[in-house]
């Protein structure tokens, strides 16, 4: 479809072996290098993936003047300085989601990525989810009227990392990961619902997060558990509208509906998904005629359609496929730094809300943000 991409990875784990399937899928990337504190996970992957060059040292791959960009897939508080220091070294930088471990060292990306002119782009896979294309259709082409209210949730059984039998022990150690469920899983449909709403400025928010449930005593043993495992909020933002979260990494129900838009003339409820199996269908709610209708849509017809009529759509196909066009200079890249880092501050938000006790204005969230930033 274009040039070739040639691109370095930084982190051979779970997520960095994931970019490394979607990346051999892919037509015009040729990814160069491969870097890992580990080496010999770094080798493994490196033969499994044909990489040819690999490194324990980041700042020693950045040297390298046959990669323009760098797939940075680092635990949350690591994501900060590493990605500084790929723009430093003149490279454009994907990033893993969340932006970083607090809203002002996500911040501080934004302005370093401004600065030195290069692109910053968030690993947010649910804005190129069929059901996402179609609600920002239905959106723009003002079926659902002036919007006033979203609903951003996420459902596991039983699902925490590590303690529930997957992942390693960092998910869970705030030092580490910021966070836990609203970080891990939250940030894709807090980020799904703030592109739908057009990214306002938030105004207040309110929260509580939970750890209530039994863990098995062997894992709890061998791990620091200090994040949620179900997170709660309610955000008000400028201009009079509302988004209310509810993400559980484990809960005690079956399902939670999924997430929702509503505007004065239409509604739209998106595929409430339960352990990654599709729990309810998109949906679009209207009345016409005085009758109340409730449509539903063939998403894959809808997707197959679009892909032979619409240009550049192979570039929305996932944010991968989407980096790597926009590095090709096919599409101008998706605003996708600004809503990781205004995600950061409502889940940041809610945790402060929670601590204090009250509801909390951005302005408080953005004055006691501190860098959580890990020293390299």
């Amino acid at each position: 479809m274009g040039r070739t991409v040639r691109i370095g990875m930084i982190g051979a784990g779970l997520i960095g072996k994931a970019h490394l399937r979607n990346y051999a899928n892919m037509e015009d990337v040729q990814i160069v290098s491969i870097c890992d504190i580990n080496e010999q996970e770094a080798l493994k992957v490196a033969h499994e993936f044909h990489i040819p060059h690999v490194y324990t040292d980041f700042r020693e791959m950045l040297k390298r003047d046959d990669i323009e960009a760098v797939d940075v897939c680092l635990h949350n508080n690591l994501h900060a300085p590493v990605t500084i220091a790929a723009f430093e070294a003149g490279k454009d930088v994907y990033c893993e989601k969340p932006i970083a471990g607090t809203y002002r060292d996500g911040l501080t990306m934004l302005e370093a990525a401004e600065d030195y002119g290069k692109k910053l782009h968030i690993q947010l896979g649910t804005l190129y989810r069929k059901e996402t294309k179609a609600a920002k259709a239905l959106i723009d082409g003002g079926m659902l009227g002036k919007l006033y209210h979203a609903r951003a949730t996420g459902h596991r059984r039983r699902g925490r990392p590590y303690i529930d039998g997957y992942g390693t022990p960092a998910f869970l150690n705030k030092q580490i990961a910021a966070g836990g469920a609203l970080i891990d899983m939250g940030v894709y449909h807090i980020a799904q619902m703030l592109y739908l709403l057009g990214t306002p400025k938030v105004d207040r928010i309110s929260g509580k997060g939970y750890r209530e449930m039994d863990v098995d005593a062997g894992r709890a043993g061998q791990a620091v558990f200090d994040v949620e495992e179900l997170g709660l909020g309610f955000i008000k933002f400028e201009g009079g509208a509302t988004l209310d979260i509810i993400e559980a990494w484990s809960i005690h129900l079956g399902s939670i509906e999924g997430c929702s838009v509503v505007g004065d003339k239409g509604g739209i409820k998106l595929p409430a998904y339960s352990d990654q199996q599709i729990m309810a269908p998109f949906s679009f709610h209207t009345t016409i005629c005085d009758m109340d209708i409730n449509g539903s849509v063939n998403l894959d017809e809808m997707d197959g359609r679009w892909n032979h009529l619409k240009p550049n759509y192979d570039a929305y196909q996932s944010s991968q496929h989407h980096w790597v066009a926009a590095l090709q200079g096919r599409v101008e890249l998706l605003p996708t730094a600004h809503i990781a880092s205004q995600t950061m501050l409502i889940s940041e938000g809610i945790y402060l809300s929670d601590r204090l006790g009250r509801e909390v204005s951005s302005d408080e969230i953005i004055e006691q943000s501190l860098s959580k930033a890990i020293q390299l």
